[in-house]
């Protein structure tokens, strides 16, 4: 039986909701790069949890084979896949339902970063990959993401907002394509756009206290925030530029020209910016 829900919170949402539905003695196979709302509900269902790489279907399929062939006991567990829909790498829904049919497996799925902005009509991952929602067991979304609190009938009423933010997404996409000591990876359609180190110093926390210089250094708003150290995602570290229909061409061009000129000054032309942290 199918069970769908859809949640209007905040970061509690996905915190609350997994160990409402999974508890001990249930398996859920996870994205390992789920953020750290998911992580903590995850942590909190005291469900057996295992991993599968980042949006890598190869290794979801091999996990799901295994639990279902060499644990007897699974097949009289409940069993849930938890993914991001959009993380800046945009899930492979449509695949992800096909292997959860085939095992047997429910999906809960957290549309924080993609409801409102992926999608024909910006409906979310489900619509971006034309999954019908009802395959979807369950569906949360955070609304301060996004979508904002009341901005669904700002959308509905002003649907060249989303062609404003894609023009935005591909001239930063454009701006940050030579940047030097850093590459993109994200997906191009994703407002959310990731620059990640291309040669990493081997220690997490000298990356991130690398990328904290960089991050404290540019003029992108005025804000950012920093990832903490307790945050258990296993993917690697980097900068997130969140694009929206309401910046202007000034405003990413001028990120985008600062990222270049502080990754040449910290990344090329000190000889190691390591040593100095």
């Amino acid at each position: 039986m199918l069970r769908q829900l859809e949640l209007s919170c905040s970061v509690s949402t996905m915190f609350s909701t997994i160990p409402c539905f999974c508890k001990r003695g249930d398996i859920i196979v996870a994205d390992e790069g789920v953020h750290w709302g998911i992580q903590n509900g995850l942590q909190l269902s005291r469900s057996t949890i295992v991993y599968f790489k980042h949006n890598d279907m190869d290794s979801l399929r091999s996990t799901l084979e295994k639990i279902m062939t060499k644990n007897k006991r699974s097949k009289n567990s409940r069993r849930y896949i938890v993914a991001e829909a959009n993380s800046g790498q945009i899930a492979p829904l449509d695949e992800i339902v096909k292997l959860k049919e085939k095992y047997h497996f429910r999906v809960i799925l957290d549309e924080s970063n993609s409801l409102g902005v992926l999608g024909r009509s910006e409906r979310g991952l489900a619509e971006h990959h034309g999954v019908p929602i009802e395959k979807i067991d369950v569906v949360t979304a955070a609304m301060g993401h996004a979508l904002a609190t009341e901005a669904i009938d700002v959308i509905d009423q002003n649907p060249e907002l989303l062609v404003k933010m894609k023009q935005n997404i591909a001239l930063l996409w454009k701006g940050l394509s030579d940047i030097k000591g850093m590459s993109l990876a994200s997906n191009p359609e994703s407002p959310i756009v990731f620059l990640k180190l291309e040669k990493s110093s081997g220690s997490t926390k000298a990356d991130l206290l690398l990328l904290e210089k960089m991050a404290d250094r540019v003029s992108f708003e005025g804000r950012g925030s920093k990832k903490s150290f307790l945050h258990k995602c296993r993917l690697p570290v980097g900068i997130k530029l969140f694009v929206s229909a309401g910046h202007s061409d000034s405003d990413l061009i001028k990120a985008s020209e600062s990222l270049k000129r502080l990754a040449s000054e910290l990344l090329l032309l000190t000889p190691n910016p390591f040593l100095f942290f």
